[in-house]
C-alpha cells in the first residue's frame, strides 16, 4: 500500500513552490506528538531567519527514517533526484577528499530536506562561495557532568568580555540542550585551522580567568565539573546544530538565538518546534543584524602566538583527523586510566 502523500505550497524568493511530503502523519517526536508535517510547517514558518543563519553554505543533514531516538545517519552530498532548487558545492574535507555537499538557499529546499527525513541541520561555518574560509567563529560551551546551563551562563558572559577585548562582538544561542554557543561574525580572511587557533586562544584566556569553572582539557576524565570550551568544533567539517534547527531530543527543543539580556532568565527547554514561531512573531530575530559588522581574529591569533612562545602548544585533534604539525600524540577524547596515572 502506498504511503500517504500531500503537497505543501512553500513561498520563496522565486515564487511559490510545490513540495511533496510523504507520510505527513508519521510522528517524529513521540513524547510530544510532533509529526513530519508539523516539522515541515515549522521550517516554513521560520525559513527567513533559518536560511539567514544556515543557507548558502555547505550543510550536513541528520536524517531519521523513523523517529528521534531511533536509527539516524548523516547525509552530505545531494541524493539523485534532488530538485533543481536544492544546491550543491564541492568542498574539501580534512582527509583531502573533495565531494559535493548540499546547499539550502530557499525555503522549499529546507522543506525538501524535511521530506528527506532531516531533523537536525548542521551548517558549515563558511559560505558556498568560499568554503575554505569561515565567516563566523563558533565557540561551544559544553557543560560536563555535574554542571548544566546555569553554570554555562557566567562562562558565556566572561567569554563575551574576553572576545570584546580581542575586538570581537559575540552573539549567543542555546544549543537546544544544556550548552551555549557563542558565534562571532568574522571576515573570511583565515582558513579553518587559524580560526581553531583563535578559539583555543580565547578558551585559554577564559580558563585563566575561571580555572575552577572552565576547562580546555581534551581528556574527559580531567575536565571535572567544569564547562568545556570545545575547540574542536571549530575544525573544518565539524558542525553543530544551526540556529533555529530542531534537536533530536525527546521534547523537540530548538537551538535558539537569544539576546544577551535574556541569558540569566532563559529556559532552553521552553524553546521548541511549537514555541519558536510565536517567539519570532513577538520578538523578531535576535540575530537579524548578525552579519552586518564582521570582525577580525588577528588579535586572537596574536594571543595564540604569545601562548606558543610561552610553551603552550597545539591541542589534540579528533582521532579521525589527519595528523597535524605540532600536535600532541593522537588520542581519543576519553582514555582508560591506570591506577597510578
Amino acid at each position: 500500500m502506498a504511503s500517504e502523500r500531500i503537497t505543501l505550497t512553500v513561498p520563496g524568493p522565486n515564487g511559490d513552490r510545490e513540495v511533496g511530503l510523504s507520510s505527513p502523519d508519521r510522528v517524529i517526536w513521540p513524547e510530544v506528538g510532533i509529526t513530519k508535517r508539523e516539522l515541515a510547517e515549522y521550517i516554513t514558518s521560520v525559513s527567513g531567519p533559518f536560511l539567514a543563519a544556515n543557507g548558502d553554505r555547505p550543510v550536513s543533514l541528520e536524517r531519521f527514517p523513523d523517529a528521534v531516538g531511533g536509527e539516524s545517519f548523516f547525509s552530505k552530498n545531494p541524493p539523485k533526484g534532488a530538485p533543481d532548487y536544492v544546491g550543491a558545492v564541492t568542498v574539501t574535507y580534512n582527509s583531502g577528499r573533495r565531494h559535493p555537499q548540499v546547499v539550502l538557499s530557499e525555503p522549499a529546499a529546507a522543506v525538501w530536506a524535511v521530506q528527506m527525513n532531516t531533523v537536525v541541520f548542521h551548517p558549515w561555518a563558511s559560505r558556498a562561495d568560499d568554503t575554505d574560509n569561515p565567516v563566523e567563529m563558533r565557540i561551544d560551551l559544553d557543560p560536563q557532568p555535574g554542571t548544566g546551563f546555569a553554570q554555562a551562563v557566567p562562562a558565556a558572559r566572561a567569554l563575551r568580555e574576553v572576545l570584546r577585548e580581542a575586538g570581537l562582538e559575540s552573539w549567543i544561542k542555546t544549543s537546544g540542550n544544556r550548552g551555549i554557543h557563542l558565534f562571532c561574525p568574522i571576515e573570511p580572511a583565515h582558513e579553518f585551522l587559524d580560526v581553531r587557533h583563535a578559539v583555543i586562544a580565547a578558551g585559554r584566556e577564559l580558563e585563566r580567568r575561571m580555572p575552577d569553572r572552565v576547562t580546555t582539557n581534551w581528556w574527559k576524565e580531567e575536565r571535572g565539573e567544569r564547562i568545556f570550551v570545545d575547540f574542536n568544533q571549530a575544525n573544518r567539517d565539524r558542525t553543530m546544530a544551526g540556529a533555529y534547527s530542531p534537536r533530536a531530543l525527546p521534547t523537540a527543543t530548538v537551538s535558539t538565538p537569544i539576546e544577551w539580556d535574556e541569558l540569566d532568565e532563559c529556559d532552553p527547554a521552553s524553546f521548541t518546534v511549537r514555541t519558536i514561531p510565536a517567539r519570532l512573531a513577538e520578538r523578531g530575530d535576535p540575530w537579524a543584524e548578525f552579519s552586518a559588522h564582521p570582525g577580525s581574529i588577528d588579535t586572537l591569533l596574536e594571543w595564540w602566538e604569545r601562548d606558543l612562545a610561552n610553551g603552550l602548544g597545539e591541542l589534540p585533534f579528533p582521532p579521525e583527523f589527519p595528523k597535524m604539525p605540532g600536535e600532541p600524540p593522537r588520542v581519543q577524547p576519553s582514555r582508560a586510566r591506570t591506577p597510578d596515572a
